[in-house]
C-alpha cells in the first residue's frame, strides 16, 4: 500500500513537471517499480520566460520637508581685488650714448669759437666758468680749446693777470699738442692757435720795450731840459747880483 501511495505521488509530480518542460528523464522498468531509485534533475526555466525583476514597494506620499533658510551672504558691490604680488621685472638694459666723431667735435668747437668774438666781457667770463666746469667733467681736447681760447680773450685790467692768462692757455695748447698720437683737426687748430697767441704775446712785449724805450727818451729828455734851466738859472743869477752890488758902490 505504501509504495501504491509512493508511486501515484510521483505520477502526479511528473505531470506537473511535464505541464512547464518535457521531461527528458526515461525510466527503466526497475526505476518505474522502484522510485526511490529514481533521480529528478532540477527544474530549470526556459530562455522563453522573463525574470522576475523586483519591485520596490511604493512608499506613502508625504509633504518634501522643509529646507532650511540658509544664511544671507552679503556680496560685495565692487570686484576683489587680490594683493598684488612682487613680480620681478627686468630693467632694461641701458642704451649706451653714441660719443660724437671728431668731425663733429671740431664743427662744434668751430662754431662755439666764431660765437665767443661776439660776446661782452661779462658774457665771456661766464663762457670761461662753465668751460672751466665742462673741462674738469670730460677732459677732451676740444674742451681744453675752449677754455684756452676764452683765457685769450677775457682781458685782465692788470697786465701782470693777463700774462697769466695767456699763460694758461699755453699750457692748455700744449697738453693738447702732447695728447694722444697721430694728427688730428684739433690738434691742427690747437697749433695754429697756439701760434696765433705766441705772436700775440711778442707783439705784446715788442710793444711794451717800444713804450718802455720811449719813456725812457722821455725821461732823458727831461733830464736834459732840467739840467739846462739849472744851467740857465745860474748864468743868469750870477750878472744880476754883480751889478746891483756896483750901484750900491757909486
Amino acid at each position: 500500500m505504501t509504495r501504491a501511495v509512493a508511486l501515484a505521488t510521483l505520477v502526479l509530480a511528473l505531470c506537473a513537471a511535464g505541464c512547464a518542460t518535457q521531461s527528458s528523464v526515461v525510466l527503466t522498468p526497475e526505476e518505474q517499480y522502484a522510485p526511490e531509485l529514481v533521480t529528478v534533475p532540477p527544474l530549470t526555466p526556459t530562455d522563453e520566460t522573463p525574470p522576475v525583476e523586483a519591485v520596490e514597494p511604493l512608499l506613502p506620499a508625504t509633504d518634501p520637508p522643509a529646507r532650511e533658510s540658509a544664511p544671507a551672504v552679503a556680496v560685495p558691490t565692487e570686484p576683489l581685488r587680490e594683493a598684488p604680488t612682487a613680480v620681478a621685472t627686468i630693467a632694461p638694459a641701458p642704451q649706451s650714448i653714441a660719443e660724437p666723431t671728431e668731425d663733429q667735435q671740431m664743427l662744434a668747437l668751430l662754431a662755439d669759437l666764431q660765437r665767443y668774438g661776439a660776446l661782452s666781457p661779462d658774457d665771456l667770463r661766464r663762457e670761461r666758468d662753465n668751460a672751466a666746469a665742462a673741462l674738469a667733467r670730460q677732459r677732451t681736447d676740444a674742451n681744453r680749446v675752449r677754455l684756452a681760447v676764452l683765457y685769450t680773450l677775457v682781458r685782465a685790467s692788470p697786465p701782470e693777470d693777463q700774462r697769466a692768462n695767456d699763460q694758461r692757455a699755453m699750457q692748455l695748447f700744449d697738453s693738447v699738442l702732447r695728447s694722444n698720437p697721430g694728427p688730428t683737426s684739433i690738434k691742427q687748430l690747437a697749433a695754429v692757435l697756439q701760434t696765433q697767441v705766441t705772436e700775440r704775446q711778442k707783439a705784446v712785449r715788442d710793444e711794451q720795450l717800444k713804450g718802455d724805450r720811449a719813456i725812457q727818451k722821455l725821461e732823458a729828455l727831461r733830464d736834459m731840459e732840467r739840467s739846462l734851466l739849472r744851467d740857465r738859472v745860474r748864468s743868469g743869477g750870477g750878472g744880476g747880483g754883480g751889478g746891483g752890488g756896483g750901484g750900491s758902490g757909486r
